[in-house]
């Protein structure tokens, strides 16, 4: 009965060892003070116009050790800054962002791709006036470490992409204005 003891615990000793540890996904709170939505366009081929939103929030779900992710932003639109009140309002209008009636804008990942131990590439549904549209966002740089002040586990990251404002009923003066938008997000996320 002891021999069959030993073998019982030896054997299950093993199976602890053999199966790979469970991968925990950590839920990050995106620091507002650090993340930024900007977006680019050219204004009659005299200028690129470099505008952006003040106010984000979201969360991303992030598992280095599954290499899965995800992520959930929400953008206030009336928090556009293009450098000038005026334009701020003028841009909120109707044939733009229609801010009065569309306030806010999503990204709600459907699939993080990952190169090594890093995100490289993020999927998912971008909704801008009501309309939602599938866009990938390229991941230039990614950084998951310890936050050296607030002494708690910190992701960031800078991603881009590129849009069409007309599939989104904000296309007044395309071609002129640009019709291509590029979008650049700098995150900065918490562990909740």
């Amino acid at each position: 009965m002891n021999r069959l003891k030993k073998l019982i615990s030896a054997t299950a000793l093993a199976l602890a060892i053999a199966v790979p540890a469970m991968a925990a996904p950590v839920t990050f709170v995106t620091d507002p003070a650090h993340t930024v939505a900007r977006f680019a366009y050219s204004h009659f081929g005299y200028s690129t116009q470099l505008s952006r939103f003040d106010k984000t929030s979201g969360k991303v779900v992030f598992d280095q050790a599954a290499k899965t992710g995800s992520v959930d932003i929400e953008i206030d639109m009336k928090s556009v800054d293009t450098g000038f009140a005026l334009f701020n309002e003028h841009i909120q209008a109707e044939d733009f962002l229609d801010t009065a009636r569309y306030p806010t804008a999503t990204f709600k990942s459907t699939k993080v791709n990952f190169e090594g131990n890093k995100p490289a590439t993020i999927e998912g549904k971008l909704t801008i006036k009501g309309v939602t549209k599938p866009v990938t966002l390229t991941v230039t740089s990614f950084q998951a470490m310890p936050h050296p002040m607030l002494k708690k586990d910190a992701i960031g990251a800078k991603a881009t992409t590129v849009i069409k404002r007309s599939e989104s009923n904000a296309g007044k003066f395309a071609p002129n204005v640009s019709d291509e938008v590029r979008i650049d997000v700098a995150l900065e996320a918490i562990k909740e």
